[in-house]
């Protein structure tokens, strides 16, 4: 269900210059980078880019929902991690974007992990945001 704008608890601020060959900030000052194509697509690869930035958006929010869901479920997360791997590639509209989802659980067994990331890509705000636009593949 979508929310409204009464609903907003907090919005993050970003402004970016020359787009994907440049630099990005927020307008608190807590994050300003420079932004470059990865050697990949022929850039210098000095910054980091929008394919990084969304990769470390996704992997901290999952890790979120995974506590979330953890805690409902009563099972013990200590020292997981989540990874997102963010891909780019030509599509017939130009370009989109494939993400990769790994999490690693070491104190419960692979069923119980595996249970856990889909409860947690039920509520993670950025899979609810992808869901149907992109392919989000997990594992555990």
């Amino acid at each position: 269900m979508a929310i409204t704008q009464s609903d907003v608890v907090y919005t993050a601020v970003a402004t970016a210059e020359n787009g994907r060959d440049g630099r990005v900030s927020t307008d608190d000052g807590k994050l300003d980078v420079v932004v470059n194509p990865p050697k990949e697509q022929g850039g210098s690869g000095n910054g980091t880019n929008p394919e990084q930035l969304f990769a470390a958006g996704y992997s901290a929010c999952f890790q979120g929902a995974l506590a979330v869901v953890a805690r409902q479920e009563g099972a013990d997360i200590t020292g997981s991690t989540v990874t997102a791997k963010v891909g780019i590639g030509k599509n017939d509209d130009g370009f989109g974007l494939i993400v990769e989802i790994a999490a690693s659980i070491p104190n419960v067994d692979a069923a119980a992990a595996k249970a856990l990331v889909e409860k947690a890509h039920q509520v993670c705000p950025y899979s609810k945001a992808t869901r149907g636009n992109i392919t989000v593949t997990l594992s555990a």
